[in-house]
């Protein structure tokens, strides 16, 4: 069996993980740490792979485990800007053309925005826009409902058009 599990979680990583690795490095803004994770999540997949069902897909499950390993992370090293991240409140707009979010994953533009977009819009905007998951990939990584999800996207695309203009990257025209 163990040959097994490490003959799957070697494929996995062969599969994921420069996605995975991308995905962390969008949430944390380090390389170096986003590598660290990345094994570290491949770890955790293999010491956990007896809690893999596969009632998800196996990205699924590792993105979720990718979250997790990051969130954890972010919550000792950083409590204090964690804490003023999960408080910070944006205003609603009406929702904006996709094309907002079609901006290339490795674009420092998008990279810059989304650093400045609160937790929760910039999770669900890497999950669905970048990492090109379905609603329901997401609602399972995310742990929540899928109009959650829904609801959060139309908020988090307002949010991301309007830094992307404050930063200077869009322009009013061109929306």
């Amino acid at each position: 069996m163990s040959n097994d599990k490490q003959q799957v979680i070697s494929e996995w990583y062969s599969q994921y993980s420069h996605s995975i690795f991308s995905y962390i490095l969008l949430m944390i803004q380090d390389q170096q740490l986003a590598e660290d994770l990345t094994q570290e999540t491949f770890i955790k997949a293999y010491k956990n792979y007896a809690s893999f069902k596969g009632n998800s897909s196996p990205k699924t499950w590792l993105f979720t485990i990718a979250r997790h390993t990051t969130i954890d992370y972010v919550r000792k090293r950083k409590p204090v800007s964690y804490l003023k991240e999960l408080l910070t409140v944006k205003k609603d707009k009406e929702p904006l053309p996709d094309e907002v979010v079609q901006i290339k994953e490795s674009s420092k533009e998008l990279y810059d925005a989304l650093s400045h977009l609160k937790k929760t819009y910039r999770d669900v905007l890497i999950l669905r826009k970048v990492k090109e998951f379905s609603t329901k990939e997401t609602a399972e990584i995310l742990n929540c409902s899928e109009s959650k999800v829904k609801s959060t996207l139309n908020r988090a695309i307002p949010a991301l058009e309007k830094q992307l203009l404050k930063e200077g990257y869009l322009h009013e025209n061109s929306i």
